[in-house]
């Protein structure tokens, strides 16, 4: 039988190695989940929004490169970053992928996530940056459409089932405020109220600081504090959260 043909004979690939993130901002007042986009100004596909993406530096990690991409387009205290996916073509598809033109290109893609109301964008830079709705996402740049397609999909199922949320909300927060992030997310009717405060209570990760807060007319709410100590029993188990 005849071996199958292998690139063993062939050269070693020629390619960039970059970084792209879709960076999610959870809008709890409005309930609205968006995705921060740039318009490219070069080709290809000048003109087209695109996710925010670099190439790696010399001597520089992948994820340093992504909290880079972060430092320069907001400016946030609490956030949560995971790698996402690898991506690559023979082709470059990538924002990147423009200044290493006529090379492959090896895109590592991650996602963010962070509070609408926290994340504040740095305009000040040369380029176009916004936050789009995560429904009214237009045609975007490359297969940068791909990527965040697998970037919302990833973010639903983790929110789901690790502590995600924990890590981007305040030190201290009211039971609605954590309803209010999964809803955004997850959407309206995602999980009733009463079976989810009940059920997170239940688990006994939630500390009542024994303070309460007053928001509009209602009455006053209690506060509560993640406690990762009494979490750490369920760390590598598959917790459904909601």
């Amino acid at each position: 039988m005849k071996p199958p043909n292998t690139l063993a004979n062939k050269s070693l690939a020629d390619f960039k190695v970059g970084v792209d993130n879709v960076i999610f901002s959870v809008d709890t007042q409005l309930n609205r989940l968006l995705v921060l986009l740039i318009k490219r100004r070069e080709e290809p596909f000048s003109n087209y929004w695109s996710l925010p993406g670099t190439l790696v530096r010399n001597g520089e990690s992948l994820e340093t490169a992504a909290y880079r991409i972060l430092a320069e387009k907001i400016s946030v205290n609490n956030l949560y970053l995971e790698q996402l996916y690898t991506f690559g073509s023979p082709e470059g598809d990538s924002p990147a992928a423009a200044e290493s033109f006529g090379k492959r290109y090896l895109s590592v893609s991650y996602f963010a996530l962070v509070r609408f109301e926290e994340a504040k964008l740095i305009t000040e830079r040369d380029y176009n940056i916004t936050w789009y709705m995560i429904d009214k996402v237009p045609d975007l740049a490359f297969n940068h459409g791909q990527i965040l397609a697998y970037g919302w999909r990833r973010l639903r199922n983790k929110v789901e089932y690790s502590p995600v949320a924990f890590e981007v909300l305040p030190e201290l927060f009211t039971l609605n405020d954590l309803y209010q992030f999964y809803e955004t997310i997850l959407g309206k009717n995602f999980s009733d109220y009463s079976n989810f405060r009940n059920r997170l209570l239940k688990l006994g990760f939630l500390k009542d600081m024994g303070l309460k807060v007053s928001r509009g007319a209602g009455r006053p709410a209690s506060l509560y504090r993640f406690d990762e100590k009494a979490f750490a029993p369920f760390k590598d188990q598959p917790l459904v959260f909601v």
